[in-house]
């Protein structure tokens, strides 16, 4: 066996604490050392109990045969506080057995039920140590198992409510164009193009974010100057701004240039300024702002529109979550949030009803571990 061809990066399990390539990886081929962790300190528990019973008894025994009352001898009766001594062995082994095994078992028959789908299960116990964090662990792999069935299956429903309304438009344009009710002209059939369009596009979406969570979407980075970026997007809504009534202007710092994909940033711009103009008054302003902050650009989406709800503050990044007054599939900025989070860099949503909203996304200068793990044609 041969390891694994790691020189794009580290995987995406590799911890950031830790440099990469391991020293202990040499070029030759050869296979990590065996790591001790919690399980080799529980064994060596668990051996040290066993030790010290054995060598009790042995001490106990000893003691009794060297002072047993023998002729002409009075001793102490040694051979019964052996005895004693073995039974105390015995009730400390059965209390320090059943404080393990119980929790044990339980984890067991909770596997049981996780094994046959009903990941609501926990378990509950006041073991310390291994068994403890052992049971800790459990439970928040079942916790992680029940959000992650629950975040699917909303998914999918979600999935099926966004694909009704168009796959309903089409059925029921090309069924009245059959059926001689709609008569078979280039209106119709603009009409069953554009919501194939909207399915097309919402499946692209989906994939976009599927592989951006599971770290796999891939990134052709170069360095970018990060305010001609912002200068194009911009100046590409420009005439949607003209037309609303809406000051739309970049207000920008000198900005070292950031080793990012350009096409996949000027995406989340995109998304954000739109989000923005849709929601900003006519008479009202949009700012986009880029500024150096130490080893990271930062870039801020500023309106002055209606503002987002408290309680809906914290949603806004969800999938399928929109406004009542929105359109479009309600994946723009979950798959933004996938962008920035793909760069190693971060974005976050700041508002105040009737006041605005701020968008901030924070990028590295420079590729991180994190992001390099999950871009394997960035270039370094």
């Amino acid at each position: 066996a041969t390891p694994p061809n790691w020189s794009d990066g580290p995987p995406p399990w590799w911890p950031e604490d830790e440099p990469f390539p391991p020293a202990w990886w040499p070029e030759s081929g050869s296979f990590p050392p065996k790591r001790r962790g919690p399980r080799g300190g529980f064994l060596r528990r668990v051996g040290c109990f066993f030790g010290a019973a054995v060598g009790l008894m042995i001490l106990a025994s000893f003691l009794g045969a060297l002072f047993a009352p023998g002729p002409g001898r009075h001793g102490p009766p040694f051979g019964f506080l052996g005895v004693v001594i073995l039974i105390l062995i015995v009730i400390w082994a059965g209390r320090a057995l059943r404080g393990t095994a119980a929790p044990i078992g339980d984890v067991m028959e909770a596997a049981d039920r996780v094994a046959g789908g009903d990941y609501g299960v926990r378990v509950e116990t006041r073991a310390k140590g291994e068994v403890g964090r052992l049971v800790q662990s459990f439970n928040a792999m079942t916790a992680r198992l029940e959000a992650n069935e629950l975040q699917r299956r909303n998914l999918l429903a979600d999935i099926a409510h966004e694909l009704r309304t168009p796959l309903t438009v089409v059925r029921g344009t090309v069924e009245g164009m059959l059926d001689g009710v709609y008569p078979r002209d280039d209106e119709r059939l603009d009409i069953v193009l554009e919501e194939t369009a909207v399915m097309a596009r919402l499946l692209d979406d989906l994939r976009t974010l599927s592989l951006a969570d599971a770290g796999a979407l891939p990134l052709h980075r170069e360095m970018t100057d990060v305010v001609a970026l912002v200068d194009d997007a911009v100046a590409g809504h420009q005439p949607r701004a003209e037309a609303a009534g809406v000051d739309l202007r970049a207000v920008t710092e000198p900005t070292p240039p950031a080793d990012i994909d350009p096409v996949r940033i000027r995406q989340v711009l995109d998304n954000l300024l739109a989000n923005a103009l849709s929601h900003t008054p006519r008479g009202g302003s949009v700012r986009v702002g880029a500024r150096p902050c130490g080893d990271r650009v930062v870039i801020a989406v500023r309106d002055t529109g209606s503002g987002i709800p408290p309680d809906d503050l914290a949603r806004v990044f969800d999938r399928f979550w929109k406004a009542a007054d929105s359109g479009g599939t309600g994946l723009g900025l979950a798959i933004a949030r996938g962008l920035v989070e793909t760069h190693g860099g971060t974005i976050k949503a700041e508002s105040q009803p009737g006041r605005g909203t701020t968008m901030t996304v924070t990028l590295p200068l420079r590729p991180t571990r994190t992001s390099l793990a999950g871009t394997p044609s960035s270039k370094r």
